[in-house]
């Protein structure tokens, strides 16, 4: 990552022995159950791992923008990609918006709770008919004299079961299309908010991912994060750092599915000879080191532009699109290489690549990213 240095090394090795001593011993145990404890995120805030480049006057660590990318690749490197979508919500999608958009009354009411992990944050803007196309949701916020009424349904909501505090999407001007969307900041107390089951998924077990029902929820007036209007925008503006952050996880889980395969081909035999040794072997192996090591190039390219303030939704779709994507090819040609063992969940290799595969569709599909890219090269 840009600006690698000793303190680089160091936030390295903490995060790595952190989630080795309180995520690994039972993480298995997770998966296989469907769900985290909601009591992890308290672990993780008291571990330093929550917040870590959020101002330190809310008790985060202050520390470059990096690190917090830093955490998602170390959290999806060891294997824990549903915990690692998890954090990606809460620590790279939530804070930030809250930072960057919220008034400080708000920033001082959510903020040190979430870091602390007392506070579990999720984004409600997906419904069962609008994904990518967020003008088209139907979640309605209307303004009265006590606050505001939500009435709706979202759906693939991460964090959903546990989440304290939610950023919903809602239309306040219904006939505006994208300059209707507004968003506001649930408390996930309040009465009228509901939750359902949580969603049952092929891959990231341990994520909990959930319906939300909003019937006649009444909010505060102050709820309303940002301006009213202008929910759309800020999404766009937010955006880029999403993005990052699932290509920091593409990363992350690709070089940890490829390491796992390197040790397997060097132990396992077949017609008397390494897997290693076979010359397929060698070459697939030798494509996906070089397929990583351009991705490194390109997203610390990304990261450094981000820094500055610089990095485009162009940038943003390219580096998503081809990590993604990335991580998807090796992680399933790293499984091929394993032949059988692959297949099965006795071999962390397997869940590498189920949990990868929502990496192309969450965060805007594989399609939405390539319809970005053409229409920054065709003016459309």
């Amino acid at each position: 990552m840009p600006g690698h240095s000793e303190d680089h090394e160091l936030y390295q090795t903490m995060i790595s022995r952190a989630l080795k001593q309180e995520i690994s011993p039972d993480y298995d145990a997770w998966e296989a159950a469907g769900a985290m404890p909601k009591s992890i995120w308290q672990t993780l805030g008291a571990a330093g791992l929550l917040g870590v480049d959020m101002p330190e006057r809310y008790g985060g660590a202050g520390a470059r923008f990096e690190v917090c990318q830093l955490v998602i690749e170390e959290i999806a490197r060891q294997g824990f990609g549903g915990l690692c979508a998890s954090y990606n919500i809460h620590a790279n999608i939530v804070m930030p918006y809250i930072l960057h958009i919220g008034t400080a009354a708000q920033q001082q009411q959510w903020l040190p709770s979430m870091i602390r992990g007392q506070t579990v944050g999720a984004i409600a803007m997906t419904e069962s008919g609008a994904g990518s196309d967020l003008a088209a949701i139907r979640t309605s916020a209307k303004r009265t004299h006590d606050g505001w009424l939500i009435n709706g349904a979202k759906v693939f909501i991460t964090n959903g079961l546990h989440a304290d505090v939610v950023i919903v999407c809602a239309k306040t001007a219904p006939n505006a299309g994208a300059k209707g969307v507004s968003l506001f900041l649930v408390d996930g107390s309040l009465a009228g908010f509901s939750r359902g089951q949580g969603i049952d998924k092929i891959g990231q077990h341990s994520s909990d991912t959930a319906e939300l029902f909003f019937t006649d929820l009444l909010v505060p007036h102050d709820a309303l994060l940002g301006e009213e209007g202008k929910g759309f925008a800020y999404l766009m503006q937010e955006l880029p750092r999403e993005r990052l952050g699932v290509a920091a996880q593409a990363m992350g889980a690709t070089e940890g599915a490829l390491a796992l395969t390197l040790d397997y081909v060097q132990e396992r035999k077949a017609f008397d000879q390494r897997v290693s040794d076979f010359q397929n072997t060698r070459f697939k192996l030798a494509e996906a080191k070089a397929q990583l090591e351009m991705a490194r190039v390109y997203l610390n390219h990304c990261i450094d532009s981000y820094n500055r303030e610089a990095m485009t939704s162009t940038e943003a779709a390219i580096l998503k699109l081809q990590l993604t994507e990335m991580q998807c090819k090796i992680t399933d040609e790293c499984l091929q290489l394993f032949g059988g063992y692959g297949y099965t969940q006795a071999y962390p290799i397997s869940r590498f690549y189920v949990d990868a595969r929502v990496q192309t569709i969450y965060a805007g599909t594989s399609e939405i990213m390539k319809e970005v890219i053409a229409r920054s090269l065709l003016g459309k």
